[in-house]
């Protein structure tokens, strides 16, 4: 027999905003002009998306991902022609195409109106809150030194 659970609000949200970001994946409709993305690609281009000419190891370190990762992800979303890479050895830098622009716009749009749908009865300041308090965790969830595997202690 499982034991009962204590009530844990840590837990408790992570457990829900895992479980909502499946959720809005599992119902965001197929898009025909939309190109599909891994995980690790839609992680880079959230990066790339949100600091244009970042280079490939800013990438890594904000995606605490390992930097042979970033480069094999990079080269697949170059061919998928997502983004570019200019400069030269150590000073590359990585942005954007009008394409990936394009997609994040479809997807954007289709994630804005799912949620309406279900939230159309909420108001708007409580949603704004949400927002802000999500904000501010990923932002420290970026600084954070303190993640399984850091050596960080």
């Amino acid at each position: 027999m499982p034991l009962p659970q204590r009530p844990d609000p840590y837990a408790d949200l992570a457990d829900l905003v895992l479980n909502v970001a499946r959720l809005i994946r599992l119902r965001t409709p197929a898009e025909p002009h939309v190109v599909p993305l891994t995980a690790t690609e839609r992680q880079v281009m959230r990066i790339v998306d949100l600091h244009p000419g970042c280079s490939p190891s800013e990438i890594a370190e904000r995606s605490h991902l390992q930097r042979t990762n970033v480069s094999t992800t990079l080269r697949g979303l170059e061919a998928k022609a997502m983004l570019t890479r200019s400069g030269n050895g150590r000073a590359v830098t990585v942005h954007p195409t009008d394409l990936a622009r394009t997609n994040l716009d479809v997807l954007r749009g289709s994630w804005s109106a799912l949620l309406a749908g279900l939230l159309d009865d909420l108001d708007p300041a409580a949603i704004a809150q949400c927002n802000r308090t999500l904000a501010q965790l990923e932002q420290r969830f970026a600084g954070d030194d303190h993640r399984p595997g850091s050596s960080a202690t």
